[in-house]
This record gives structure tokens, sequence and C-alpha cells, in this order.
């Protein structure tokens, strides 16, 4: 398994960048296409590809801004902003490069067809717009960015979402949470997550002191976005799911493993009345807890 830069053409003329790995399979899998922060396809995004691509998925990461200042840029450089802004301008722009990762897609002979799209910071968006009209099959946000912009943008959407914030995180603040608790309590393919003590960015390696802190940093950063194994009213679903499953022997040993992360995690807030539960039938908590984790880091939207 090595990841590798790809040229990826255009539907508006032109090719673009996109990191794309699969993984050491001998049956079809799915996809996630990761629309990332304004900071790009840095060495952030491309360890969750590899990841990803490690527990049998194939992942692309393209490169958004190549209309601008493309490649990826250091955290604390202001040309982030520049290349972002006017914001749903540029969101909109995105939605063809989005669109064409996906088609781009064709050229792995282990693609079974099926893709989400995971977006962060920035990318938050497009987990709503990606299976609204971009032919997603479902969509996670983590740490999204300019949300409420887009909650209208769920009306009429059959595919599964999830969104996943930190209360601690400045990009959530109260009135956004509000919408979107109020969303998903009336739309059974919208999941909400938000988990105390975790703050902006949680999903970056790199802004929690390292790219990588063993198997149980990534593997808590899955159980995050993994609506996996849970029978729905209207038809089984679910990120993992998308490849027609793991394997029983593989799937179990994930599960007991998440079971063992989730046992330290703090007690969350979940999506809504009646909706307890973590994804991948892991049972909600509350209460006592044993262990705290704060996931720190600066700001990445």
């Amino acid at each position: 398994m090595q990841g590798r830069n790809v040229r990826v053409r255009s539907s508006e003329r032109g090719e673009f960048d996109c990191y794309r790995v699969a993984p050491r399979a001998s049956a079809k899998v799915p996809a996630i296409v990761i629309a990332s922060a304004v900071h790009g396809v840095n060495a952030d995004v491309r360890a969750i590809a590899d990841e990803f691509a490690s527990r049998g998925a194939i992942a692309a990461a393209p490169d958004l801004f190549w209309r601008s200042i493309p490649g990826p840029l250091a955290r604390d450089d202001d040309r982030t902003k520049q290349r972002s802004q006017p914001r749903l301008a540029k969101i909109r722009a995105g939605e063809a490069d989005l669109a064409d990762a996906l088609a781009g897609l064709r050229e792995e002979p282990l693609w079974n067809g099926r893709a989400a799209v995971m977006g962060l910071c920035y990318g938050g968006p497009y987990a709503i717009l990606g299976p609204k009209r971009l032919g997603y099959d479902a969509g996670i946000s983590c740490h999204g960015s300019q949300m409420l912009d887009y909650i209208g943008e769920l009306e009429g959407l059959a595919q599964p979402v999830c969104i996943i914030w930190g209360d601690a995180d400045h990009q959530a603040p109260a009135e956004v949470l509000a919408a979107y608790r109020g969303a998903a309590a009336r739309m059974k393919n919208l999941e909400l997550h938000v988990f105390p003590g975790v703050q902006h960015g949680y999903m970056m390696p790199e802004q929690r002191g390292s790219a990588r802190r063993g198997d149980e940093s990534f593997a808590a950063r899955l159980e995050l976005v993994r609506p996996a194994d849970r029978p729905r009213a209207r038809r089984r679903g679910g990120l993992l799911r998308l490849q027609g499953g793991l394997g029983r022997g593989r799937s179990a040993r994930l599960r007991e493993h998440l079971h063992r992360v989730h046992a330290e995690m703090p007690a969350h807030d979940d999506r809504g009345p009646g909706r307890a539960g973590l994804p991948g039938r892991l049972p909600g908590r509350s209460g006592r807890v044993r262990t705290r984790r704060e996931i720190k880091g600066p700001v990445c939207v």
C-alpha cells in the first residue's frame, strides 16, 4: 500500500492533483474522498488517507484550491485566507472537483462503485453537498465550518450523513449546534455527535503532537466517523458497509478494538432524544468516566 499523486481531469477544463491510496485487498472495496481544510492536502490529510486505506478502503484527497493557490500550505501561511474566500463561492466551485474526483475513482480496479465524502473544517459542507447532488453515498463532517449556511441542503436528502463536533469547537457555537440538533431530531438519516472537551481540528494527527500516536489514536478518530453496522429504518447502511463488510474476522477485531478505545472516551451528547448510542452499536455512556481525553490543537478552518 503506497499513496501516490494522480492528475484528475476537470470537467471545467484542465487537471488538478489528487492524493490517492488503495489497500491491499482481493475483493472490491469502497472509497473515502477527503475534502481538506484550507491548508490543503498536507501531511495530516495524507496520513488520514493512508490509515483509511490500511483499514480496507480506497482513499482520495483532491486539491480543492488548484484554481488559485494550489498545493498544501503551512498553518501560519496567510494565503490560506486568500484562497478560501469568498467562502460560499469557493465551496460552490469545489463541488465540481469532488464530482470529478469521484469519477476518477473508476481508474481504480478495486473500487466497488460506492463512496463517502469526509469533509474536514473548510471541507465540512461537502458532507451534505456530496450525497445531495454530487453522487456520493454518504457524507461525514469532522469539525466542519460554515455549516449553518448549508443546513437547508439537508431537506430532501435521503443518504446518510454524520456531523461531528467537539463542544469546545469555536466553529460550532450554540446556535449552530441547536440548528443541527433540531435537524437530527427529525431526520433518521442524519447523525449528530458532540463530544465534550474536544476542540477544533481533532482529526489532524499533526495538531495533536505527532503524525501518529499509536493505533489507539486513529481508532479513536475512526470511532467518530464510522456510522456503521446499525440497521436503519429504511435500509441497512453505514460507512464500513459500503464495501459489503470487512470480513467477519477483521470486522470483529476492529469492533473489539473500538470497544476498548470507547471505554476511555468521555461521555457524549448524541444525536437527540431517543437516539442514544455511538455508531457501530457502541452503547452511549453518561455519568462518571475513567479518562477524560481532550484533543487540542491550533485553529484549522
